[in-house]
């Protein structure tokens, strides 16, 4: 019985390296292929609509047994590569290493882009601005705390267009030096967001411990390796990076908790077939003015997705609104909808149309 089952085993293990071999030559052609492309192609290489045709139609190919989420994982790695192999994408994002806006940069790009960590918002707005990189990353919204104020107002402020989202489930770790017992715990470090977003469970758990707010995740988690008895609230990934324990798993207080990133960039994406338009607009000082602003949406079908307003920071009492639909500028309901909207609206600028997060 033994022998018989060795020798199945060997059997499928053959079979599994022929499968390996076969799989190895076909990633080699489609490298070939690729860079083919790139030699047709001038500017940047990388084209978030077409990345996202592929990565749907492998969704609609896939049969199992593997996971639709496991499958476009293999190929958005295996499209990384591709691209890197034929001219690498710089993204800059808001550092320092182990964030979750890093992990956001690799799980839309894959981990062969390079990335260049920022600062702050600004700066990565600036290096998308000057050129120094093809794409910058930043946090727009999250799902439990609401949106980034900074990222709407730097939108406003500069002419990059929104040519891609990410969509992270965002899961957060307490994370220790090895050893570290919950009763030893004197302190917590993480980003204020992370520290509301576990708010029930630090009452519960640690409600005696005091609570600071650093400038990120991964930045507490840095502070954390240094000091003993302390815990930061950050990403299993910091934890790798700065070498914690974690000490308790998934504390935030919602399990659907999940941040929505836009991909900044200097160039238009094209029609990708799924889509949305995101829009600055200003209203005039009238009576029915936000009326006139929607109605030709409704009127034509355009479905809205997100509305939200800041003041414009120009002018006393005035506010700028921010408006997600679904669809293309250049589709054709929503091109005549802008039209429409674009007689009444003091001001109406396409922040940008990308193709909606396939991964």
């Amino acid at each position: 019985m033994v022998n018989s089952n060795q020798k199945e085993l060997e059997i499928l293990r053959n079979q599994i390296d022929n499968i390996d071999t076969q799989i190895l030559e076909l990633i080699s052609q489609r490298a070939q292929l690729a860079g083919q492309i790139g030699q047709l192609k001038e500017g940047i290489l990388y084209r978030p609509e077409r990345e996202a045709q592929v990565l749907r139609r492998i969704r609609e190919l896939n049969k199992g047994p593997l996971s639709d989420e496991s499958v476009l994982y293999i190929f958005r790695e295996l499209m990384s590569a591709c691209l890197a192999h034929e001219r690498p994408v710089t993204v800059s994002y808001l550092g320092p290493r182990g964030t979750y806006s890093e992990a956001a940069v690799m799980k839309h790009f894959g981990h062969a882009a390079i990335r260049e960590e920022q600062s702050s918002l600004d700066d990565v707005f600036q290096s998308v601005v000057s050129g120094r990189v093809n794409f910058g990353l930043v946090p727009i919204e999250n799902s439990t705390e609401g949106s980034v104020n900074r990222t709407l107002d730097l939108l406003v402020d500069t002419p990059l267009q929104i040519c891609g989202e990410v969509q992270l489930r965002i899961h957060h770790q307490l994370l220790v030096q090895q050893g570290v017992t919950l009763e030893q715990i004197e302190e917590v470090y993480s980003h204020a967001q992370s520290l509301a977003q576990c708010h029930s469970w630090l009452a519960n758990q640690l409600p005696n411990v005091r609570l600071n707010s650093v400038s990120s995740n991964a930045e507490a988690a840095k502070i954390v390796s240094e000091k003993r008895n302390a815990a930061a609230i950050a990403s299993a990934q910091a934890a790798e990076l700065y070498q914690l324990q974690i000490l308790a798993k998934n504390i935030e207080d919602r399990s659907n908790n999940t941040t929505r990133f836009f991909v900044i960039g200097n160039s238009k994406s094209s029609i990708s077939g799924h889509d949305k338009t995101s829009l600055l607009l200003v209203a005039r000082n009238r009576p029915g003015a936000i009326h006139e602003l929607l109605a030709p949406f409704a009127k034509h079908g355009v479905s809205l997705t997100r509305l939200e307003s800041r003041p414009s920071q120009t002018t006393l009492w005035e506010y700028v609104f921010f408006i997600d639909l679904e669809g293309h500028c250049e589709d054709k309901l929503v091109k005549q909808a802008l039209a429409e909207v674009n007689q009444s609206a003091l001001v109406c600028r396409v922040l940008g149309s990308y193709p909606v997060a396939p991964l």
